[in-house]
């Protein structure tokens, strides 16, 4: 078989909660050997969220693909053999406060030392300097310094927080991608570096160009619901049959099809709709045209009317409407594996597909370690050596 494409890079995944810890589970779908230390008590996100039978479904999720070990780094014994798995790593990816690893004796100088090759990549809410670098950050905080709960919500309401981890989600594909770069150009100098990833900035460019707009004009951009200030119509519209679809027109020709469709072709005529921004400003005209034909047919009406329009609509989803749908069932976007625990599970797949080297989750989370045994005899830790440390509580 062809290897996948990471094989070969060996990942120490020693961070919890959630960008540094899905950063290597992406880097695991693709072939990477990645080993999650655990404290002895076990990675937070196993308790974390929904549980089944005492099982947490989210670890299943972001410990896929690894090799759980525990070990306390906190203690002499645990450090040793943390070193030991640093020599012949490729990357080590932590999330501890700055200044951690350093006490404990760990910080980059040292484990460069050990492995002039080492990424090190540092995920933290603030970064590893700045007057904050030291405070507790989580993603919340980085979708309110952002601007993000800023713009999101009603215009008469507060400030909207996401009911998902989307700044870390954000941070952790932006970690897996400075790692390859990092481990790019390690194959051109020989050489491993330290990445500083503060979780308040991946957020700042995907929200577009609020930055530079207040730079260059002064504006700030208001909160508006479900529209945009780029184009309308575009919002979310309750068909007939109680459901919820979301119409986009970010394009000047699918705007003026969705108001062909919906029996309103005076409006293109109307000097304002030639733009999106313009046409932004008469959202509450344009929404009302909308809602009024989908508010009068079925979601299948709708849904069969856009699609022979070559107008763009979708369905608003539940996760339970996610399993059904023919499309992601054709991309496979979801997927079953066995569980040591579970029986059987289904999560999302892998993030995208490569012809030649497609990438595959190869076990669910495991249970609380479930490879410390394989790994530490590896770096030489004996069955007595194995005893010793779990009646010390360095390993469990």
């Amino acid at each position: 078989m062809t290897p996948q494409p990471l094989a070969g890079i060996r990942v120490l995944d020693i961070a919890t909660l959630f960008a540094g810890p899905l950063a290597a589970t992406l880097l695991a779908d693709f072939g990477a050997e990645v080993v999650k230390i655990e404290h002895p008590a076990g990675d937070p996100v196993r308790g974390h969220g929904a549980q089944r039978a005492g099982v947490g479904l989210w670890w299943k999720l972001l410990g896929r693909g690894k090799k759980s070990v525990t070990l306390y780094l906190g203690e002499p014994r645990g450090q040793e053999i943390f070193r030991r798995m640093v020599a012949d790593a490729d990357v080590v990816i932590e999330n501890f406060r700055p200044g951690t690893l350093e006490r404990w004796g760990l910080g980059y100088p040292e484990l460069r030392a050990l492995n002039p090759r080492l990424v090190l990549a540092r995920v933290t809410g603030f970064g590893q300097f700045g007057p904050y670098a030291r405070r507790p950050g989580f993603g919340t905080l980085a979708e309110a310094m952002s601007g993000f709960a800023a713009v999101t919500g009603e215009p008469d309401g507060p400030p909207t927080l996401p009911p998902f981890g989307l700044a870390d989600g954000i941070a952790a594909l932006t970690t897996a991608f400075a790692i390859m770069a990092a481990l790019r150009a390690r194959e051109r100098d020989g050489t491993g570096q330290q990445i500083d990833l503060a979780i308040i900035e991946p957020i700042l460019t995907l929200l577009g160009p609020q930055i530079i707009a207040y730079d260059q004009l002064g504006e700030l951009q208001p909160r508006m619901g479900n529209r945009s200030s780029n184009n309308a119509p575009r919002n979310t519209y309750r068909t007939a049959d109680g459901d919820w679809v979301a119409v986009s027109t970010s394009a000047q020709s699918v705007a003026e099809r969705v108001l062909w469709l919906v029996g309103r072709p005076d409006l293109i005529e109307q000097p304002w709709f030639a733009t999106g921004a313009e046409r932004a400003a008469h959202a509450d005209e344009l929404d009302a045209a909308v809602g009024a034909w989908i508010g009068r047919h079925s979601t299948k009406e709708v849904l069969t009317a856009f699609d022979k329009a070559e107008a763009a609509v979708a369905p608003i989803y539940t996760a339970a409407d996610v399993f059904t749908d023919p499309q992601f069932q054709a991309l496979g976007s979801i997927i079953a594996l066995p569980d040591a625990e579970l029986g059987q599970v289904r999560m999302q797949n892998i993030l995208f597909r490569l012809s030649d080297t497609p990438g595959e989750i190869r076990w669910t989370g495991p249970p609380l370690g479930a490879h410390t045994d394989e790994v530490l005899e590896h770096y030489g830790v004996d069955e007595a050596g194995l005893a010793e440390l779990r009646a010390a509580g360095v390993i469990r």
